[in-house]
């Protein structure tokens, strides 16, 4: 005696895959070996293959990312950082390498001189505490920044900046057409 429940299964399997489907689907309750396993899967591939399920997948065409690199037991936490574009985490040397190359972009958003040698006192401080720190891990190389070299640079920075605001806003005007005011609408 059938159950009407495996029955209108068994229909919404077929209407909605196909009547390939409902066969695979009344076979799977009589597998026994893996072998007999690994064929029906293999056939369900075969018949999504068919019917076109495998087309059009993102990332379709394109190398698999990280294959050929070395084993790292820790790849995932490194694809995260990547991914997710995560600052501060990792070693101290690291992270204040990176700072380090990312420093000047920094300085020159701030507006003030007193905000300028805050920051690099900071950075200078936290490059000192880690060359103290003896946790393991790579050395720390990054050096510390001269803060009067750095405001200078600074300042030599922001005053090229503004010429070539200066410059880009003549030339905008000297491309503009010229105004006519005897072409006032008569009233």
């Amino acid at each position: 005696m059938s159950d009407p429940r495996h029955e209108a299964a068994r229909y919404r399997i077929a209407r909605d895959n196909g009547p390939d489907a409902a066969e695979d689907e009344q076979q799977s309750g009589t597998w026994s070996t893996p072998e007999e396993r690994a064929a029906v899967v293999e056939q369900a591939i075969q018949h999504a293959i068919r019917r076109g399920e495998f087309e059009n997948l993102p990332g379709a065409g394109k190398p698999l990312a990280g294959l050929g690199e070395s084993h790292d037991p820790d790849w995932w936490i490194r694809r995260k950082i990547e991914t997710e574009n995560l600052r501060g985490l990792g070693p101290p040397a690291l992270a204040l390498r990176v700072e380090s190359a990312e420093l000047e972009e920094r300085l020159d958003r701030l507006t003030r001189e007193q905000d300028l040698r805050d920051a690099l006192e900071d950075f200078n401080a936290r490059v000192r505490h880690a060359r103290l720190q003896l946790l393991g891990g790579p050395p720390v190389v990054t050096p510390t920044r001269d803060v009067e070299a750095e405001l200078a640079a600074w300042a030599e920075r922001r005053e090229q900046r503004r010429e070539a605001a200066r410059q880009a806003a003549e030339l905008e005007v000297a491309e503009r057409p010229p105004r006519r005011f005897w072409r006032r609408r008569a009233r």
